[in-house]
């Protein structure tokens, strides 16, 4: 078996330390480190600063915060100053509202090829869990934990994982909050595009831009697992035009 590479950690944040403090905690639980992580902030107060930091004091690998002003939601512009902030070849991007599992970075990097992009889906832990899952500081579960949806997600069977084909089109069921891609395929691409503001598409139309140079999506099934935080809905007033910016991107290559 080749080695595993070597890999950056970049999640965005915005206002929710809650969140952050258990994505950091399930980072801590890896069975296989990052070599590093960022927290890409789109302008949090000093409160994720301070959790941070804290983190800062005993994190097994090096921890970084790379923060701009808030001017509402950035997250492209963000994310972009982070990547470019990596020291490694190969990125998993995660959200700030996700909980790994303790194998995900593992399964990421035991399934890297080059010229592939690895996407995968996610656990949803219901809102009435929320109280709960914060109070005890919760970061594992299985298919028969209380306050999750989508419980066939929680399985992870390896030999399986293994059957999934390389595609050449954008699966609808590509998330954000759960997808890793090599540095050269991303800087080729010129990154996020930042004229996406406001909630939505910013990935999918990234990873778009990568299947038209040639990249091949492989979906993570049975590995690669992540447990999503309930929030409300962001506002999606300007999601229209992010779209028709995705359709030409798609459309027109």
């Amino acid at each position: 078996m080749s080695p595993l590479p070597k890999c950056s950690l970049v999640t965005p944040t915005y206002n929710w330390p809650e969140a952050l403090e258990l994505l950091l905690i399930s980072v801590k639980n890896q069975s296989v480190l990052p070599n590093e992580v960022i927290v890409a902030d789109d302008g949090s107060t000093q409160e994720t600063k301070k959790l941070i930091e804290k983190f800062q004091k005993d994190f097994p690998v090096p921890l970084y915060h790379i923060w701009h002003e808030d001017k509402k939601n950035r997250k492209p512009a963000i994310m972009n100053k982070a990547i470019a902030n990596a020291k490694f070849d190969y990125i998993i991007e995660i959200d700030g509202d996700i909980i790994m599992h303790k194998h995900f970075i593992l399964d990421h990097l035991s399934m890297t090829k080059k010229n592939q992009f690895l996407y995968g889906s996610r656990v949803n832990i219901k809102q009435s869990h929320l109280s709960d899952l914060f109070k005890n500081k919760q970061t594992t579960f299985n298919i028969f934990s209380k306050g999750i949806k989508k419980r066939g997600r929680t399985l992870r069977i390896p030999i399986l994982a293994n059957l999934a084909s390389q595609e050449d089109t954008r699966s609808s069921k590509l998330r954000g909050c759960n997808m890793s891609f090599w540095k050269e395929d991303f800087i080729k691409i010129n990154g996020f595009n930042e004229n996406l503001v406001g909630w939505g598409i910013d990935d999918s139309e990234m990873i778009q831009r990568m299947i038209n140079i040639g990249v091949k999506g492989r979906r993570l099934k049975f590995r690669g697992l992540v447990y999503h935080i309930y929030h409300n809905e962001q506002n999606k007033s300007h999601i229209h035009i992010n779209e028709l910016i995705e359709k030409q991107t798609t459309e027109e290559n």
